[in-house]
């Protein structure tokens, strides 16, 4: 008796999946509960379990795009999967298969064709390169043109060209490979290139730009990171500081934290506050549920365990869907200054960039500082200009003296 694995459900607006990896090969023997493979939707990667021990019989490939409820494989009762007793015939078919395609096709007994008459294959290789039929001798069945024929008369044919006649010499092609490669795109990246390009074209998106001191918090880094480890278990980072910055300047801006419904603005009371992540398939969101709440050493316990998350590819759709504001990291990559685009249905969001060592007017004197250019894109049709430049103005001040966050003024 065999059981049927099918594709379970995984979310309500998620239709099919891709079968991304088989963990399990054909034959093998499975426990219960055992994982077998790895199902990609365009949000998470899902793991497939065996609902009973026994053989593993597949029945997709890897790569296959399967509805929901479809059968992805077979689990056979008993032990190792038995031989398959057509094996032989499949070597036989083989061998037979690779005799044929070794023979000359002009040579197969019962066909034939009148003397100087090219094959298919022939007749277009001389077509092509503008030989005459009558002028190649087939060595095929009743005198036939065979394809080796066409293909030697070729080679004749441009050995006889006249030297005098040469054309010029071509630019020669730089060397190195020019091979290609091509990918069918995971259900994950065709996604974020649809939204991508949706947020563009329905959204009137601006960007604004600011800059921030970062000796303040750098120094205060420095100071406690110690024992903040020793006490927390975790390190001190910037996203927590930024973090902690966005969830009080939403307070003073709500705009910012709002979304469009129809013909409604929709004002949330809470920040749910979604960090984007670099994972191995791509970029994805994970939210901070209701940031504004949380203390440092929280919102830095949950920034490490959903990044941990995301580069294993265990995040669930409910871990990244429900986000107010987004903020975005491409300081970490080196990037200097950039336009981060919405994460619909948000209407705003946050990008950090490196910290650059530049010179600054201060108290009147010219200083180095660590500096970082933050930018804020913002959907006009919400959020006006005035909110905007306030909200970055006000996560500045918050930044550059972190005393703020703690009192809250």
């Amino acid at each position: 008796m065999s059981l049927e694995i099918k594709v379970p459900a995984v979310g309500e607006s998620i239709t099919e999946v891709v079968l991304s990896r088989w963990i399990k090969n054909d034959g093998d023997v499975v426990e219960m509960d055992e994982v077998i493979a790895e199902l990609e939707s365009d949000k998470a990667t899902f793991e497939l379990t065996a609902e009973q021990a026994g053989t593993l019989k597949t029945i997709a490939a890897e790569g296959d795009t399967l509805p929901i409820g479809a059968v992805v494989c077979k689990i056979e009762d008993g032990g190792a999967a038995p031989a398959k007793a057509d094996a032989p015939k499949a070597e036989e078919k083989a061998v037979v298969a690779e005799d044929k395609a070794a023979a000359p096709v002009a040579e197969r007994t019962g066909e034939s064709y009148a003397t100087g008459t090219p094959s298919p294959a022939a007749g277009k290789i001389l077509a092509e390169k503008g030989v005459d039929a009558g002028a190649v001798k087939g060595t095929g069945v009743d005198g036939r043109i065979t394809k080796e024929d066409a293909l030697k008369a070729e080679a004749g044919k441009k050995a006889e060209a006249p030297k005098a006649a040469a054309a010029p010499a071509a630019v020669a092609a730089p060397a190195g490979s020019r091979t290609e490669r091509r990918e069918k795109m995971s259900p994950l990246r065709k996604t974020v290139a649809k939204r991508l390009v949706a947020v563009k074209n329905e959204t009137a998106m601006l960007t604004t730009f600011n800059e921030v001191n970062m000796k303040p918090i750098m120094d205060l880094r420095a100071k406690y990171k110690d024992s903040f480890k020793e006490k927390h278990g975790v390190g001190l980072g910037f996203m927590s500081f930024f973090t902690k910055a966005v969830t009080e300047a939403l307070k003073d801006f709500p705009a910012v934290n709002a979304r469009i419904e129809g013909e409604e603005l929709v004002y949330n009371n809470f920040a749910d506050v979604s960090i984007a992540v670099s994972a191995p398939k791509g970029l994805v969101v994970p939210v901070i549920r209701n940031a504004e709440s949380m203390s440092l050493a929280e919102i830095e316990k949950s920034v490490l365990a959903l990044a941990l998350k995301a580069r294993d590819g265990k995040l669930t759709i409910e871990e990244m869907t429900g986000g107010t504001f987004t903020i975005t990291n491409g300081g970490v990559f080196g990037s200097m200054m950039s336009t981060p685009i919405i994460n619909a249905p948000q209407s705003a969001i946050l990008g950090m960039h490196n910290i650059v060592e530049r010179p600054i007017a201060e108290k009147g004197e010219v200083v180095i500082r660590p500096m970082m250019y933050v930018a804020l894109s913002y959907d006009h049709r919400i959020i006006d200009g005035r909110e905007s430049v306030g909200f970055l103005v006000r996560v500045k001040q918050l930044l550059e003296d972190p005393a703020r966050l703690l009192l809250g003024v």
